[in-house]
């Protein structure tokens, strides 16, 4: 299985949220390359909200470019065969977090289309969860202004509303 095959299985089997998961799959369906940055009618990218519930945070990142406070993520690459493996390589990748993360069993746990500058339009994103271990220790990437552990109670304060969103859904699941 490539991982084209594997976003439109997973967004098939995704029960949230049908209006946009219709969306994604139609995208997908028009746009065979739609998993990649070079897709400029937009992309599939996957990411994931690093949490820690037994001491009730959440690792965001001060995203470089937007200068916001987000979720680990980002695009999808030739080597991925899966979303979840994108989004748990991402989380890697921008948390510093070098073992013991594993993604919230259930699949993803939202989905957020938000539009992005030229020359692609938009991104769609595939938004899992993934568990920290309590002992994680986070290290800044070159993709972070900032990298740092937030109280639940404190996202909405810091964060857009698609990072509150992801967290009260992540919440939910847990």
């Amino acid at each position: 299985m490539n991982l084209y095959d594997d976003a439109v299985l997973v967004l098939k089997g995704y029960e949230d949220q049908p209006e946009l998961r219709d969306l994604y799959l139609e995208h997908l369906a028009a746009h065979p390359d739609g998993v990649y940055k070079p897709c400029q009618a937009g992309h599939i990218t996957g990411s994931a909200l690093v949490i820690d519930p037994a001491g009730g945070r959440v690792l965001l990142t001060l995203h470089k470019k937007l200068g916001i406070w987000l979720q680990m993520g980002g695009h999808c690459e030739p080597e991925d065969t899966t979303l979840a493996g994108a989004a748990l390589r991402e989380a890697v990748e921008e948390s510093g977090i070098a073992s013991g993360l594993t993604l919230l069993p259930g699949g993803p746990v939202r989905l957020d289309r938000h539009p992005i500058p030229a020359p692609c339009n938009w991104h769609l994103d595939v938004q899992y969860a993934a568990l920290a271990p309590a002992d994680a220790v986070a290290e800044i990437s070159e993709e972070s202004l900032d990298l740092r552990w937030f109280p639940y109670e404190e996202v909405a304060a810091v964060a857009d509303t698609s990072v509150v969103r992801l967290l009260e859904a992540t919440r939910a699941r847990l």
